[in-house]
């Protein structure tokens, strides 16, 4: 009955499962655990994005509020086809946006303070429009022949870059059978959030009842870099107080899948990627209604419209908004809108994950160097759960100890499964030994460590944080696999310091396992395997000591 064999049998078959899974996901076949959340298809081309934004019809999920709404921005139509198009550039110290007059369109925004994960040499880009990536800003009015995402807009005179200032505004006008849109695109210094102004101006000569909509269209493909021996979430989500944070698989849009929120007076919808976020945030207790559509082939959108209710001819209208497009920093977010914080995905384990990420950033505040912050936040933890730690290691070493016992009773006993387990269950009492003792103080801390897992995947904070010597980039893999292969070694050690399990075999795989585990974390962030590594030593260490000092008083 050697419990601690049967779970590391159990680990190691996981551990061949998840591998052989990742392999599978690797080659583009369906994960038996993960739900597909991407189209494996070709890349919108930039031409055929276009066309699939101004389709005059286009495929709407059951979730779309078209009922109560006078069109839609799946079936707009009008605008200027006559306009020329420019492309505004406005630049800030934290962002540079592509804005195009034809519909104010938000097509290209790059961020300056964040590097690319395929090109660490380039800024990252979030929003685009190339033949291998579509990621665009719409927004516009319904109800009517009014402007909206594919009428022309002339650009007001103005700065287009912030300067010595601590904000920029890009002024947009378009009008149509009298009614004139106003967008204002405010930037400030070092925000990611970006104001979104609408002013519809009814100089028609009869009363209109016009909605806005705003609207985020992105490929439904995985962002470039990203792992295959990690799985992170890409997609929409939506946010109200009622039915809280929903997210949504891209191959869910449009068919019964397609469940979330559709109406409410509050929150905000988004897409996600990992590290990174978009959100459209209207103002609170604006009624609104809430829709995702499939666009086009792997082309899919998520947005929200607002009825501005009837606009007297000579009167005017004003909408404000944000758009916040930048990283997952957990204080920023919890400032931008309720509930924005919870893009920042810990799973299940947040309730442990939250105040985990809360200590490490006040860690941070003191030693100012992420690494660091690992090595003393796995320390901490570590001595937190030391009395647990030492019960189970006592536990081990006490079965180390009698291992010989044990192994005269199953060689004494062979055949006879009853008697062993009746001598074993002797011996246990005789020696005082709890068999699940060394597995049970274990059990307590594994959702401890799984949500620290999960709060150094998902923390942008890692993201080209340095540590030490060649560690430039703690959520990237280490470039000289030092560290896996440290991994690799403290395992072994790990093993030796356990019971030797009598079964040959079995021996064997236990030694087979450390190479197992460091194959996977080649490819994990070394931030992750710095955690490891450090957790490994701790534990070497903690068990040589207990294991040394039950020796010296069990000899005296």
């Amino acid at each position: 009955m050697d419990i601690k064999r049967t779970v590391l049998w159990v680990v190691f078959s996981l551990s061949l499962l998840i591998l052989w899974d990742n392999w599978q996901r690797h080659n583009g076949n369906p994960s038996m655990f993960f739900p597909n959340t991407t189209q494996e298809v070709k890349p919108v081309a930039a031409g055929d994005a276009n066309n699939a934004n101004n389709a005059n019809t286009t495929p709407v999920s059951s979730s779309t509020p078209q009922s109560s709404v006078p069109g839609s921005p799946a079936s707009v139509v009008g605008g200027d086809t006559q306009a020329k198009a420019e492309i505004i550039t406005i630049t800030t110290d934290v962002v540079k946006v592509d804005i195009d007059t034809i519909g104010g369109e938000l097509r290209r925004l790059e961020l300056l303070k964040h590097k690319d994960t395929v090109d660490p040499t380039t800024n990252l880009v979030l929003f685009n429009s190339t033949p291998d990536h579509t990621y665009l800003a719409d927004t516009g009015l319904l109800g009517g022949p009014f402007p909206n995402h594919k009428s022309g807009f002339v650009a007001l005179p103005g700065a287009r870059t912030l300067g010595n200032g601590n904000a920029v505004q890009l002024v947009l006008e378009s009008e149509q059978n009298g009614v004139k849109l106003t967008k204002t695109y405010t930037f400030k210094r070092g925000d990611y959030n970006i104001g979104l102004k609408h002013t519809v101006t009814n100089d028609s000569g009869a009363p209109i009842v016009p909605s806005l909509y705003l609207e985020l269209l992105r490929d439904g493909n995985k962002p470039g870099g990203e792992s295959h021996f990690y799985s992170t979430f890409t997609g929409p989500t939506v946010y109200t107080e009622a039915d809280k944070f929903q997210k949504l698989a891209f191959d869910s849009i449009g068919t019964t899948k397609d469940v979330h929120a559709t109406k409410a007076d509050n929150g905000w919808i988004a897409l996600v990627q990992h590290y990174f976020v978009s959100a459209i945030i209207p103002p609170a207790g604006a009624q609104r209604e809430i829709f995702t559509r499939k666009v086009s082939n792997n082309l899919y959108s998520v947005g929200t419209i607002l009825p501005l209710g009837t606009i007297a001819p000579g009167a005017s209208v004003t909408m404000d908004s944000q758009l916040y497009s930048g990283p997952q920093e957990s204080a920023v977010l919890e400032k931008t809108a309720p509930g924005l914080e919870l893009v920042k995905d810990y799973g299940w384990l947040t309730i442990i994950a939250k105040p985990i990420f809360w200590l490490m950033t006040h860690i941070h505040e003191v030693v100012g160097n992420w690494g660091w912050t690992i090595i003393l936040l796995t320390m901490m933890i570590k001595l937190f759960f030391f009395p647990l730690s030492a019960a189970s290691y006592r536990s081990m070493a006490k079965m180390k100890a009698v291992a010989p016992k044990m192994q005269s009773i199953r060689d004494r006993n062979k055949g006879d499964t009853q008697k062993t387990n009746q001598e074993m269950m002797q011996l246990y009492k005789t020696e005082k030994i709890n068999p699940l003792g060394g597995c049970l103080p274990i059990v307590v801390q594994i959702p401890v460590f799984i949500s620290l897992y999960w709060v150094l995947l998902a923390s942008v904070e890692m993201r080209n944080a340095p540590w030490l010597g060649w560690i430039h980039d703690l959520a990237a893999p280490d470039p000289f696999y030092i560290l896996p292969v440290l991994m690799a070694i403290s395992m072994f050690v790990q093993t030796r310091l356990n019971p030797t399990p009598p079964d040959p075999i079995q021996a064997k795989v236990m030694m087979f396992m450390p190479i197992a585990f460091s194959v996977m974390f080649f490819f994990f962030p070394s931030g992750l395997v710095l955690y490891w590594v450090v957790n490994n030593v701790l534990s070497i260490t903690q068990q040589y000591v207990i294991t040394k000092n039950l020796k010296a008083r069990t000899t005296k």
